[in-house]
């Protein structure tokens, strides 16, 4: 997907998935980043390996890979040196933490709430299924089989919301913390027993040429992922443009998570570090296969007129070539939209876009409606009916086994329930529709004008 080799020189001009950049010194190739795919987080894995060891009173502790580690961890991190050093890991703040931006990224977050989790829904997840070797661990687990992903990426976006909710949530034992603390060890959890599984059958997983499972690479992609590809893929092809201070705060938010998880923080430092690591993996790792192409369908299976989008099937596909591009998209099978649903897409981004260049012009209604989605989005996900009903402690569900693959599903009978995502974009055409109609009343207005004044003049 390059049409100049980026390695040819300094500053040459790249074009990737539907993205195009220039190839400078700062940038990583494939073989500057391959050691990061055999490293790991060594220090999670020895702490998971000794709190499975440790004996539980919770019932609920005693079923396989369902113990609430974090909880563990938390009591017996005195007991022994490697706990103790995991401990005070992740109770440390690192010294370049400015709380005060955090907080403003978190702003940032919910201020274009509707634009951000489409990027996350249909670009980081479902685009991410163009990355070769992270697909080859996410269809071992099973978690993105068609009756379950949609549950599965229900709980990623109940660890998104606890990461922005506050910077109280985002300092040592805050919600925002301590969920990125579970689902680092979830990583290690998954890691450990896909390589027990190696272990038993060598064929199983291919360590040569995927990489450790979970590795530091995989885990710098999903932070970018999360990210920098938000802030210059993902809202730039919806329209929206952050600006520079908001672009600092962002990246600044996801460097911390990505500290607090076990990924190296450095790709992260800066606003120029943290794009060309972006576009380095865009070069590196997006190289879709057949089992990319089922994971993303599966996506779309799952969440077809379900809550909270209620989109339908043609209007997810559509999202997701605006977000991904078609380059991308033709790789991972992703139907190409008919006309009605390209027209809605203009309609959806017209609606976004004048959402998110007016209202935060007003500073009352930018901060009303920061804390409404704060406050409706994690409503909208812990939904007893709709939603996860609870909480998630990110438990070790989706568990590899020997046997276990991630199939095709089959695509549900479906009726449409209710209004959702697609009718902002119905709005969205008739606010074009009306500014339009305005305009151009307003143009023949001035027109038949223009006439009578000069010859009132002329008299």
């Amino acid at each position: 997907m390059a049409l100049k080799d980026p390695k040819s020189g300094n500053n040459t001009e790249c074009h990737y998935w539907d993205y195009t950049f220039h190839w400078t010194n700062l940038h990583s190739s494939a073989d500057d980043l391959k050691p990061l795919i055999y490293s790991c987080d060594s220090l999670a894995d020895e702490c998971v390996e000794r709190l499975n060891k440790i004996p539980s009173d919770d019932d609920a502790d005693t079923r396989p890979f369902t113990r609430d580690l974090y909880g563990l961890l938390k009591s017996h991190a005195g007991e022994d040196p490697k706990l103790n050093e995991l401990w005070s890991e992740i109770n440390t703040v690192p010294e370049w933490v400015d709380w005060d931006q955090i907080q403003r990224a978190q702003d940032t977050f919910f201020r274009y709430g509707l634009p951000i989790l489409n990027v996350l829904n249909f670009e980081s997840l479902l685009g991410g299924m163009g990355a070769m070797r992270v697909v080859e661990t996410l269809s071992r687990t099973g978690g993105f089989g068609a009756k379950v992903v949609r549950r599965r990426l229900l709980e990623t976006l109940q660890h998104i919301l606890q990461v922005n909710n506050s910077m109280e949530g985002m300092k040592p034992g805050g919600d925002g913390h301590i969920s990125c603390v579970r689902v680092r060890l979830l990583h290690s959890s998954v890691r450990k027993r896909i390589l027990s599984l190696v272990d038993q059958s060598p064929e199983y997983y291919d360590v040569n040429k995927y990489g450790t499972p979970v590795n530091d690479l995989d885990c710098i992609g999903t932070i970018n992922t999360f990210c920098s590809s938000v802030v210059w893929m993902g809202l730039p092809r919806q329209g929206i443009y952050l600006s520079q201070q908001e672009t600092e705060d962002y990246i600044a938010l996801w460097r911390l998570v990505a500290c607090y998880m076990g990924t190296p923080t450095d790709p992260f430092e800066s606003t120029v570090r943290a794009r060309t690591m972006m576009e380095s993996l865009l070069v590196s790792e997006i190289d879709p296969t057949e089992t990319g192409k089922v994971l993303a369908k599966n996506i779309i299976i799952g969440l077809e007129n379900t809550a909270p989008s209620f989109a339908s099937k043609g209007f997810m596909e559509a999202m997701s070539r605006l977000l991904n591009g078609d380059n991308l998209a033709d790789e991972l099978d992703i139907p190409r939209p008919n006309l009605y649903y390209r027209v809605l897409i203009w309609g959806y981004c017209f609606w976004v876009m004048t959402v998110s260049y007016i209202v935060p012009k007003i500073y009352f209604l930018d901060r009303i409606m920061i804390s409404l989605r704060r406050k409706r989005f994690y409503k909208l996900i812990l939904d007893e009916k709709t939603g996860l009903g609870e909480e998630s402690r990110f438990e070790f569900k989706y568990v590899p086994t020997l046997t276990r693959t991630t199939r095709l599903g089959q695509r549900r009978s479906t009726k449409f329930e209710r209004h959702g995502l697609e009718s902002l974009a119905h709005l969205g055409l008739l606010g074009a529709f009306t500014v339009m109609a305005t305009l151009s009343m307003g143009f023949v207005l001035a027109a038949r004008m223009v006439p009578s004044q000069l010859f009132m003049i002329g008299a």
